[in-house]
């Protein structure tokens, strides 16, 4: 992934640095139980574990002449061996072992490390929407439904909602990383044909890891497809935080906006402007993740045993899609977080019809008076139409037509008209989501 997009930590856990030294410590791992087996010697699981070490430079000298990534660097860490005098321990470095023995496991331990980072984002976004959603509790504002003035909600209710969905989001993350905190050194055809089956639990014990209860040469890319298209769907879920925001601050609608700083400035042209950027670009690179997901698929079909058509893709997706997702939640979260919110431009639009939006209401009201629920449908419709059109107080159109004046006194239609009705839940709702 691009700097721009790269925060530092998340970055670090992909360079090609912490990549090798994730090899050397399943390496090390591997060594040490097997000496505790008697496999190899003590003294070589010591000094892999002590003195072994590499150079990224010299890793891709080697890797230039024999085109094996994992060649190279077994090659680049038995020279630093040999080179300490340790030439008769270095033989039996990546012993047993075949090359997706260390780059899977190594790569369960680069994503377990992205994970917690990732973890503490989306804890990070949900304690904002939470403290956000609880302060605009009972703000009321208009809800849209197509686009188009629907009923009354409130501000807090529209948070409330992107909590609880980061919640869901939260869940299957963390269901998603558990199943990624897998290691496999079962070997060329995952049959164990030179270690046991009690090596590996070892070993995956000693990195933090579960072993795969069963392999081929790699760990089946079910598991990795699940993660990526967990990323993309809390991207999904940013993007969709981020198109509400981009709406509400149309000039026309102006109910929240963007924190816009006293230099910043929205146009090389128009010196007015303050565009929602930081909502588009949320919107933009969610959608990277989207097609990361694809990839990811492409890779759960594999030749037999294993080939390696899986492997260039993930160099690239799984890289970006951590480092993304890291980036998009902390924007998110600012987003939220500074959001600049104007409840009179809500109560204004939700003013703005003229009581439209209480037609369902005063069909309701209508209904529970006597009149037929058709007949008070085609009635409220007429007047709704007929308001629309000629730029009419709807609810000053009814209160003059006897048929519904004679069902309703002028307190019944008052009430019909007051948001506060139809917002009676609100708490209810919060103590759904929230409990107590």
């Amino acid at each position: 992934m691009i700097e721009r997009y790269t925060r530092a930590a998340m970055g670090r856990i992909w360079t090609e640095e912490n990549k090798y030294r994730c090899w050397l410590q399943v390496e090390s791992a591997a060594s040490t139980v097997l000496a505790e087996d008697g496999v190899i010697p003590a003294s070589a699981a010591e000094a892999i574990a002590a003195k072994a070490g590499f150079s990224v430079e010299r890793i891709h000298e080697i890797e230039a002449e024999v085109k094996h990534d994992v060649i190279a660097f077994t090659t680049a860490v038995a020279e630093s061996l040999k080179s300490q005098g340790l030439a008769e321990e270095s033989r039996w470095l990546h012993y047993g072992l075949t090359s997706n023995d260390v780059v899977d496991t190594a790569q369960a331990l680069q994503i377990k490390e992205a994970s917690t980072l990732l973890r503490k984002g989306i804890a990070g976004l949900l304690d904002v929407l939470k403290r956000r959603a609880l302060e605009f509790k009972h703000t009321p504002t208009i809800g849209r439904t197509h686009g188009i003035h629907a009923e009354p909600t409130t501000f807090g209710l529209k948070l409330l909602n992107w909590y609880a969905e980061m919640q869901r989001n939260l869940a299957r993350f963390d269901a998603a990383a558990e199943d990624m905190r897998i290691g496999k050194l079962s070997g060329a055809v995952g049959t164990f044909g030179h270690l046991k089956p009690e090596h590996e639990e070892r070993i995956c014990a000693r990195l933090g890891l579960k072993p795969a209860l069963v392999a081929t040469q790699v760990i089946q890319r079910d598991r990795h497809a699940a993660y990526i298209s967990t990323l993309a769907i809390i991207g999904s879920t940013l993007d969709k935080i981020s198109v509400e925001v981009r709406h509400l601050q149309r000039t026309e609608v102006r109910e929240a906006q963007e924190y816009f700083s006293e230099k910043q400035k929205g146009s090389s042209a128009m010196p007015h402007k303050k565009n929602p950027i930081t909502s588009e670009q949320i919107s933009g690179l969610a959608r990277v993740l989207r097609g990361n997901a694809q990839a990811a698929f492409e890779n759960i079909p594999l030749w037999h045993e294993r080939d390696i058509s899986h492997s260039s893709v993930e160099r690239v997706i799984f890289p970006d899609s951590t480092v993304l997702a890291d980036y998009l939640l902390a924007k998110t979260t600012d987003l939220i977080d500074r959001l600049l919110v104007y409840p009179e431009r809500m109560k204004k639009n939700l003013e703005s019809t003229g009581g439209l939006i209480f037609s369902g209401q005063l069909l309701l009201d209508l209904a529970e008076a006597g009149m037929l629920r058709e007949d008070a449908y085609r009635l409220v419709q007429s007047h709704a139409m007929r308001a629309w059109k000629e730029d009419l107080v709807f609810r000053d159109e009814v209160a003059r037509d006897p048929a519904i004046t004679k069902l309703l006194t002028p307190e019944k239609l008052a009430r019909t008209f007051d948001y506060t009705r139809q917002l009676g839940n609100v708490d209810a709702i919060f103590k759904r989501v929230l409990g107590e």
